[in-house]
């Protein structure tokens, strides 16, 4: 069975209770919750929540919650928690604050793991040198298989020769591309995931992917034209509802 469990914390420390902010009058994590209903309707979709608030604001609003436990240090704990009660041997992870996940992001995830992907993610190109600068926007470089070599928040990689030429022309035609926090797994890699040493690239760069690396695991990367954004700050809040708007 192929399951999409967002995790959901109600704890934010940029943006306290960011989940339940009301967004045109709706908390955010109803806006996720609607937007995987329409984006995704055919797969079973749950959130896997640690706050009585968010799960009555879910279940009031027709959606499938589970709680789980406070203490969770990151959302994969909380993921692999949660399918203990679903019982999902292919898990879709879409986090609680990307209102604006696609079908064809689900399906390229659900293809990497249909080809026999461990755990896969999503990444697309860089189109300004401002965002490759951005240390808040995370890059992937790629072998030839599409496997995760590295994830960072420093520009990599790094021209030896100078960046003179460093503009986004450069941007676009470099090896780099942005991160999406995204991701798909096996149950059993899941499983065995959560299990793992944090790592010592994990503690330095602040991005958990990076334990699968570590421990010497694989990461399928497959490229989409088609870039999410997540809500970690009012701003970004205040900017979705932008678009909303213009596009109402």
């Amino acid at each position: 069975m192929l399951a999409i469990i967002a995790p959901a914390r109600l704890a934010s420390t940029r943006f306290p209770e960011k989940l339940l902010h009301p967004i045109h009058g709706k908390p955010l994590i109803l806006w996720v919750a609607e937007r995987l209903q329409e984006q995704a309707p055919d797969i079973p979709r749950y959130f896997a929540v640690d706050d009585t608030k968010l799960e009555k604001t879910l279940r009031d609003a027709g959606h499938e919650a589970i709680m789980t436990r406070v203490d969770h240090s990151c959302g994969t704990d909380r993921l692999a928690e949660a399918n203990e009660t679903i019982g999902a041997d292919r898990i879709i992870n879409v986090q609680g604050d990307e209102p604006l996940v696609t079908g064809g992001q689900i399906r390229a995830l659900e293809r990497m793991l249909a080809d026999g992907a461990q755990m896969a993610t999503l990444a697309t190109p860089f189109h300004s040198r401002t965002d490759f600068l951005d240390p808040n926007q995370v890059k992937v470089v790629l072998d030839g298989r599409g496997r995760a070599l590295y994830f960072s928040r420093a520009p990599i990689p790094h021209d030896r020769d100078g960046f003179e030429s460093f503009d986004d022309d450069w941007v676009e035609r470099s090896p780099t591309y942005r991160h999406l926090g995204l991701y798909a797994y096996q149950a059993d890699f899941l499983r065995t995931y959560c299990g793992l040493p944090e790592g010592a690239l994990e503690r330095i760069e602040k991005l958990e992917q990076l334990r699968v690396l570590e421990s010497g695991y694989a990461i399928q990367v497959d490229i989409t034209d088609e870039p999410s954004i997540g809500i970690d700050t009012p701003a970004d809040a205040a900017q979705f509802e932008r678009e909303l708007k213009q596009n109402a």
